[in-house]
């Protein structure tokens, strides 16, 4: 297959039509069109359907554009690369990840990223939806306790796990007593089960708010008004300070977060980039570790040694 036609439909498909990618690539119409008519014979199909007024993708012009679009964009990166000695992180990377992470971390990760990788264009968007990578145009996405995909390979960054807290002022009731709680908008619990010093017990809730947003719901378990089962990386730095007591444990599967990206693909090295750098900034993949990093703090916390008497 001639590559050389290849860029130019995949040119021409981008851009929905022979005049407007001869305008953005500075080409002529002519030699566009006959490229892609030259492929169309050397494949024995069509793949654009030719109107009077609009240019259509075929079902087999379509199939092509999926499934060789971002390799060449890669095959041309690496020739960027090469020509430019070296595979410096370059280009357009997009990411989609889930709300909560977002708004704790990706701020500033994303800020610290920009100015390590400058030729680097990121771009994150949030949703906790399980996005179509290849089809939306993702570079990697990130997230929590993700279905097994056979299309997609990955590595954990965080570990996390639920717990329950409340201010200090609000005492864990006893059995058979409900305790006003602050739950997700979403939720039907009537009990949580939790682990403690003590064993296992079941807290029966009232929920007295219901809230969309964990942090919404940590600002309101602040004010003492109930109890609340949240991520522990979202409350450790209150639960170090006293502002929210543990209650326990949620029983149940651990949180993990993903990084994820198609096993397909040999990695880019803007992609390669940024997994390094989550990596280096939780090395050890503990929630505790996501607190000290939006704080400053270091974590574990390093020991002073003193000489003994």
């Amino acid at each position: 297959m001639d590559l050389l036609a290849l860029a130019d439909f995949n040119l021409v498909a981008r851009h929905g039509g022979f005049g407007r990618a001869a305008r953005a690539a500075d080409r002529p119409k002519a030699t566009l069109s006959r490229r892609v008519a030259d492929l169309e014979a050397n494949l024995g199909v069509r793949l654009f359907e030719r109107g009077s007024h609009a240019l259509k993708l075929t079902q087999e012009g379509r199939a092509l554009f999926e499934r060789t679009e971002t390799l060449l964009i890669e095959i041309g990166e690496a020739a960027a690369a090469i020509a430019s000695g070296g595979e410096a992180p370059r280009g357009r990377l997009r990411i989609s990840a889930p709300l909560l992470f977002s708004q704790m971390a990706l701020g500033k990760l994303s800020a610290q990223f920009a100015l390590r990788y400058p030729e680097v264009r990121l771009e994150i968007t949030t949703e906790d939806r399980a996005v179509d990578m290849v089809e939306e145009g993702y570079d990697l996405v990130i997230r929590v306790n993700p279905d097994p995909n056979e299309h997609l390979i990955g590595r954990i960054l965080l570990r996390d796990r639920l717990v329950a807290v409340a201010s200090a002022d609000l005492k864990r009731p006893e059995r058979d007593t409900a305790v006003r709680a602050v739950v997700r908008a979403s939720s039907n619990q009537s009990a949580w089960d939790l682990t403690t010093q003590e064993g296992d017990v079941r807290v029966s809730v009232d929920p007295v708010l219901r809230l969309a947003s964990l942090i919404m719901i940590r600002d309101a378990v602040r004010t003492g008004i109930g109890a609340a089962v949240l991520p522990l990386s979202l409350v450790a730095d209150e639960l170090r300070s006293g502002a929210l007591v543990h209650w326990g444990d949620v029983k149940g599967r651990p949180i993990e977060i993903w990084a994820l990206y198609p096993s397909r693909r040999l990695l880019s090295a803007r992609v390669s980039a940024f997994l390094e750098f989550l990596k280096g900034a939780f090395p050890l993949g503990q929630p505790e570790e996501l607190t000290a990093y939006l704080t400053g703090e270091i974590y574990p916390p390093q020991v002073e040694m003193t000489n003994a008497p």
